[in-house]
């Protein structure tokens, strides 16, 4: 007689009653692949999924990461500290809306970053599994883990949790939206949600809004990164609101990256000359035309952005002469 389970939202027959997580693995042709297991709500350690068994009517999650090192990166002292890591890249890049992982791989090494995140997604059960996108990025980067996607505060924890059995969640990006046509933070949920994870110990960078006040409550909960937006996901309308960043930046105890809304290299550059910490980008390098050449241009920007920051700016004023008006030869002879 066969067991009907949810399996990653669709029915599913087991072979019998009490059949095994691994033995459902096996069946799935995911036994050698890096996937975590949900029933219930509940993850299944990878240690345990020879012994905890299925019954009728369980819903279980089966999800790996999608996109969502020896990186050559020159000698650096500047670095950004968040939490246990150290980066000499300032740049960080996100993994998904690229043509291939091949061509994910060449944007990556192009921008010379030193992190990038990664989405959890179920595993299509309809699909012959292809290269699986961690192998792919190996350990040459720094992975984050983030919660793009996700409308509640319940679901991003569930999602972290999640990402930790996959044994890459040191570090987590944290995103609660508030709905899927703006893809603005939802900042009630955002704060909810940190508590939870700053409490099991995650070390969370938390996308927010350009709220210098919100920012600092995120900082007092425990987010050891904020991240205010530059404009709405996806845009690519650059920094709407400077002033705003500028007082998250003074205020801020923590590093502030700006994350979303980044267009082209010289909206990464206004960014870091407002002094922020990082920035964090993913559509503007893959949807650009040629992605490998602007993820190097993005790179640059950076840099240079962060240079000009650290020189520190002339003043603004009233036009001024840039050469000596004394000694002038004039038409008096």
């Amino acid at each position: 007689m066969s067991t009907t389970i949810t399996l990653n939202g669709e029915r599913h027959e087991l072979g019998g009653e009490g059949e095994s997580v691994a033995a459902l693995l096996r069946a799935l042709g995911l036994a050698d692949q890096r996937v975590a297991v949900e029933v219930n709500g509940e993850v299944v350690p990878g240690a345990s999924h020879a012994t905890r068994s299925l019954t009728a009517g369980d819903k279980v999650e089966v999800v790996t990461f999608v996109g969502g090192g020896d990186v050559a990166a020159e000698p650096d002292d500047d670095p950004l500290v968040i939490g246990a890591h150290t980066f000499s890249s300032r740049l960080f890049v996100g993994t998904g809306k690229y043509r291939d992982n091949e061509q994910t791989l060449r944007a990556l090494e192009a921008s010379g970053t030193q992190c990038v995140t990664v989405a959890l997604r179920r595993v299509d059960m309809r699909r012959e599994q292809g290269p699986n996108l961690l192998d792919a990025l190996g350990s040459r980067w720094t992975l984050l883990p983030n919660t793009a996607g996700c409308y509640s505060a319940d679901d991003a924890v569930r999602t972290l949790r999640l990402a930790r059995e996959l044994g890459i969640a040191d570090l987590v990006k944290l995103e609660v939206l508030a709905d899927p046509q703006s893809l603005l933070p939802d900042v009630t949920e955002t704060l909810v949600a940190l508590k939870t994870l700053v409490a099991e110990s995650f070390t969370v960078l938390v996308y927010t809004n350009d709220d210098p006040v919100m920012a600092r409550k995120l900082e007092d909960a425990g987010a050891a990164a904020v991240m205010p937006l530059g404009s709405a996901i996806g845009t690519g309308l650059g920094i709407l609101n400077p002033i705003n960043i500028e007082l998250i930046v003074a205020r801020a105890g923590v590093p502030v990256i700006v994350d979303a809304g980044v267009g082209t290299a010289s909206d990464v550059a206004v960014a870091m000359e407002l002094g922020v910490d990082g920035v964090l980008l993913n559509t503007a390098i893959a949807k650009a035309r040629d992605p490998i050449r602007m993820a190097a241009a993005m790179r640059d920007g950076c840099r240079a952005g962060r240079q000009a920051y650290l020189a520190g700016r002339m003043p603004k004023g009233r036009p001024s002469p840039s050469s000596p008006t004394a000694g002038l030869i004039t038409g008096d002879a």
